[in-house]
């Protein structure tokens, strides 16, 4: 659903008149920032099939420091693999890291462990691998990003849009001191039912994720 239908779907719960853009009025600039909100929340709760994507780090000879092109440092990651190596990497403290770099001569090779160190002046996750690398390596992210704001009218909402639009309901249902209808109780209800349906609905397509296999 895109920006401008869940601001016009908040206001006609509200017994609103509906805009033809996010920007028409205050009072829709108020909806528009509280669906953000909600967005907000809700792809904070569950690892979204529509917030994964893979990232990669190509490392060169002796480099151990690699910035994650997209990351935009609210990446989660799901798993790390060395591509080249077929090995899955394993994450190490920033003391570790640095242990193993500055305490010692670090060995040279297929890199097995990251850390995260920082962020570059794009914002992007900046990440040290060790060993060190003796040459190219393939190295995949697979991680979970929340969007950026809703801003433009057409913008898409890519997660579940049905918890959203009852939790910014929510949201402006108390922001205004709702008591007619239905109550601001009510909508969050309604909202964290949604959720929990659209998480189970999700869920679904990754069973490996909540099914304890037992050696």
């Amino acid at each position: 659903m895109i920006y401008k239908d869940l601001v016009n779907n908040v206001l006609r719960r509200l017994r609103e008149t509906e805009v033809t853009s996010v920007q028409s009025t205050s009072y829709s600039k108020l909806i528009g920032d509280l669906i953000n909100d909600a967005k907000d929340l809700v792809e904070s709760a569950w690892d979204w099939s529509s917030l994964r994507t893979t990232l990669a780090i190509n490392t060169s000879n002796s480099v151990y420091n690699y910035a994650l092109t997209g990351s935009q440092n609210k990446v989660k990651e799901l798993s790390v693999l060395n591509d080249t190596s077929n090995l899955t990497m394993e994450y190490r403290t920033n003391k570790w890291m640095d242990d193993q770099y500055f305490l010692q001569s670090p060995l040279s090779g297929a890199p097995q462990y990251y850390t995260y160190n920082g962020v570059n002046a794009a914002g992007d996750n900046l990440i040290d691998v060790y060993p060190k690398p003796d040459g190219v390596y393939a190295l995949k992210f697979k991680c979970v990003i929340p969007n950026v704001a809703l801003s433009e009218d057409t913008d898409n909402l890519v997660i579940p849009y049905s918890p959203v639009l009852h939790l910014a309901v929510a949201f402006a249902s108390r922001e205004r001191g709702e008591t007619g209808g239905t109550s601001t109780a009510e909508y969050f209800q309604m909202a964290n039912k949604y959720l929990s349906d659209a998480i189970a609905l999700d869920a679904a397509r990754h069973p490996e994720e909540t099914i304890f296999y037992t050696p």
